[in-house]
């Protein structure tokens, strides 16, 4: 018997990194998760026990735009119900006493319906993406997203704020480093000022990679060009730019990192702000929590035509890393 399902969404690989920072204080709690894509590459480097049988629906993004958001949420539609059924098969196998989900809401919905005690960890309470006639979809996805919440015993937050009904906000939720700050930058070689550009899981912020390294060749510094392509995108920069493609370490390549440049994904802005890594996080157009998140930082998607001056202001920026809020096991 599995004491412990947990389920994390495959889109991104933000869901999973903060996921494995839970994991890692499990003690005696046999854990398996269920995930997909990229994100189950990097629980099996890390030696985690995981089936990978998602398939997440990728976003289409042309230029740094989110392109058909009807279609995407249609194909989010059918690839919640392939993930109901791969749910209901595995914990009627386990047979778990808990199910935690990472925005895996089929999962929920599975166990809720076994009476298995159930925690959701999210970032959002209601989605976005779609304007206009097809709008009232996305309006019933979210009624039904928000009863699934209320039946869940927790839902975790990271970030911060007051406590209310079930939902707990417990801060960011990062990845702890075992190593100094002059142990990896010996490791990974950053002998000089370093900016680092990273996409996550997807290849939809090529746009960024390409624009960030033409903004490199502008402000005519003598640094270090580092690209975190991630699992999914393949492609040569040039031949004096590493590209470090897929690592299961990123958090600890931000640390190391002088400036950080990114798409907006929580877990991102999260651990460079934990690190005291200055970042600039460039939203995908049109994605309406990427856009948040970036707003929050003080970013908007047409940042990006001035990379160069806040690439320059970056790199004279003083390092703030924050201390932790809380001990995210005494919530769970």
């Amino acid at each position: 018997m599995i004491d412990l399902d947990f389920f994390s969404s495959p889109i991104g690989l933000g869901h999973v990194t903060r996921d494995i920072a839970i994991a890692n204080n499990f003690e005696n709690i046999s854990t398996k998760f269920v995930t997909g894509s990229g994100a189950a590459k990097i629980l099996e480097n890390l030696d985690f026990k995981v089936e990978d049988v998602y398939i997440p629906p990728q976003f289409i993004v042309e230029n740094g735009m989110l392109k058909n958001s009807t279609r995407w949420l249609w194909n989010y539609y059918q690839y919640y119900k392939r993930c109901k059924k791969n749910a209901k098969n595995i914990i009627d196998v386990d047979s778990p006493r808990l199910v935690i989900s990472d925005e895996d809401f089929a999962s929920l919905t599975v166990a809720q319906n076994k009476k298995i005690p159930t925690i959701l960890i999210t970032d959002i309470v209601q989605t976005n993406f779609v304007n206009g006639i097809t709008s009232f979809i996305e309006k019933n996805m979210n009624k039904s997203m928000q009863a699934i919440m209320k039946k869940c015993d927790i839902v975790i937050i990271p970030e911060n704020g007051s406590d209310e009904g079930n939902i707990r906000r417990v801060g960011p939720i990062v990845r702890q480093i075992n190593f100094s700050r002059e142990e990896l930058r010996k490791k990974f070689s950053f002998d000089k000022k370093t900016i680092v550009v990273s996409i996550g899981g997807t290849d939809a912020g090529l746009f960024l990679i390409e624009k960030t390294l033409e903004s490199i060749l502008k402000i005519n510094q003598d640094v270090n060009a580092i690209v975190v392509s991630g699992p999914t995108l393949s492609k040569k920069f040039g031949d004096n730019i590493r590209n470090l493609g897929f690592v299961s370490n990123l958090h600890e390549i931000i640390f190391a990192a002088d400036v950080i440049v990114s798409l907006a994904g929580k877990s991102t802005i999260d651990e460079a702000r934990a690190y005291g890594t200055p970042g600039i996080f460039i939203p995908i157009k049109g994605h309406f929590e990427q856009e948040d998140n970036a707003r929050e930082e003080g970013f908007v998607f047409e940042d990006i035509n001035k990379l160069d001056k806040l690439l320059l202001e970056k790199l004279e920026q003083k390092r703030n890393p924050l201390k932790p809020k809380v001990q995210l096991m005494h919530t769970i």
